[in-house]
Parts: structure tokens; sequence; C-alpha cells
């Protein structure tokens, strides 16, 4: 699909993996509705990118309120083309500790968050791509969901976030499947280590271990790479119902 004059909704735009795509898209000349929470600097970071973005405050968990965010980016932008999900929380605990049972609450959150509240977006935009004219390839509307490797490899005490991931990679293809007869594609990134929040409060010892069991190249993953990607299957018309796992070929031991 070409970007330029196309409207983009990113989750989690605000900072991370989702900045970095909507900087990457809105170069390419998208406009672009960065959704995240409203204590997030999403105000803040719409008046770097100019006047094409808009920043919608929401809660993804929450229908009402991302329907209203939908609605809003397609009314300033005429519509909705490109919806890239990177909204996501991360939690580490065993299923069992000397503490007892790993409580629900947190796995339920987890689940809501990365799971839920990708569904609920892809739904919602989904929906408004399916009343766009088609490109000459047929297309209305290009998807991208954020998994992990946790999906594949989760380590001890990644239970809830590597179910929440897995979820992700398990409805990719029935969402292209789904969407396929609408002209809308859905592929899903898999990142490795990314130098993302999630990572940043860790010492830089830590984070160099992280990064000496990847095998080439040998550090963190940017967030740029990842908007590269995500960019690249945008443009690319046969990329349907895959998840890319985007790692430098990592394989998640046991323990981190």
């Amino acid at each position: 699909m070409q970007i330029q004059g196309k409207t983009a909704v990113v989750t989690g735009g605000a900072s991370g993996l989702g900045a970095a795509t909507a900087r990457d898209l809105a170069s390419a000349g998208a406009r672009i509705a960065v959704l995240d929470l409203p204590r997030s600097e999403g105000e803040k970071f719409v008046a770097e990118l100019g006047g094409g973005a808009i920043f919608c405050p929401c809660d993804v968990t929450v229908e009402e309120q991302v329907a209203e965010a939908v609605e809003k980016a397609a009314d300033a932008f005429g519509g909705i083309h490109i919806d890239i999900n990177c909204a996501g929380i991360g939690w580490a605990q065993r299923t069992v500790t000397r503490d007892g049972a790993h409580p629900l609450a947190p796995f339920q959150k987890v689940i809501e968050v990365n799971l839920f509240g990708t569904f609920n977006a892809m739904r919602l935009c989904a929906e408004r791509m399916s009343s766009n004219d088609p490109d000459e390839y047929g297309q209305r509307g290009v998807i991208v969901n954020t998994a992990s490797v946790a999906a594949f490899e989760g380590q001890i005490g990644q239970v809830a976030y590597s179910a929440s991931k897995g979820g992700i990679v398990g409805m990719t293809l029935p969402a292209a499947r789904d969407l396929a007869s609408l002209g809308i594609r859905v592929c899903t990134i898999a990142p490795g280590l990314f130098n993302t929040p999630l990572l940043a409060g860790l010492p830089e010892p830590a984070r160099e271990a992280l990064a000496a069991n990847i095998p080439f190249p040998k550090r963190l993953g940017e967030p740029a790479e990842y908007a590269a990607l995500a960019r690249s299957i945008v443009e690319n018309p046969m990329l349907n119902g895959e998840t890319i796992r985007l790692d430098g070929a990592l394989r998640m031991p046991p323990k981190g």
C-alpha cells in the first residue's frame, strides 16, 4: 500500500516501538493518529510530528474509548488505512512461588491489555477500513500487530506475557482470512530484545547480558528497526497472515 496521504492509527504510539513507527510513517507522508493513555507523552509527541498528527487519548482495553479514538482519527483525516498495534505491558512472575500461586489479577490484566487491547483496536480499525475504496491491488487496509519471541520461547516467569503474545500470534492467520474478502491484510511482528521503555529500567550490565545472547547483531534491537519492518509490511501487498520474527536469530533460553 502506498503510504503517502494515508491515515495510520498507532496504538501505544507515544513511546517505544509505536513512536518509532509513527515517525517512520509520518516521514513517508502518512497522517498519524497516536492512541495512548491520557497520562502518556502523546500531546508532546504529536507536536513533534507536526500538523499531520493528532493525539487520541484512550485505554485500549475500553471499547468505548477506542471506538471514540478511531472515530476521531477517521473524522480528522477522512478514513483509516493503516493500523499498527504496539500497546502492551509486561509482567514477570512464576506460576507458583514461595508465596503461593500466581495471582489471577495481573495475569488477567496482561491478557486484557496485550491481547484484548490488540483485538479491540484491530476490529474497530478494520471496520473503518472496509469502507475505503480499494487501491490497484484491491487493498483497503493493512494491520500490523506486535507479539514477541516470548510467544514461542517464553522464559521462566513469563507465563502471563507469553500467553498474551501467543494469543496475538494465534489470531494473525484467522484475522487475515476473515478480512481477506474486504481487502485488508494482517501481519504480526514478533520482536526479540529491543531497546524500549520495557528494558530501559534495567541496569546496563543486565542489558549487556541480554544482548550477549543474541547471535547477530550482538546488541539490543532499535525501535527504528521495528518501524522499518512495519513499513515494509504496509508497502508489500503479498505479506499477509504471517508472523515475522525480528530478533537477530535469538532463541530465548529458559532463564534470562
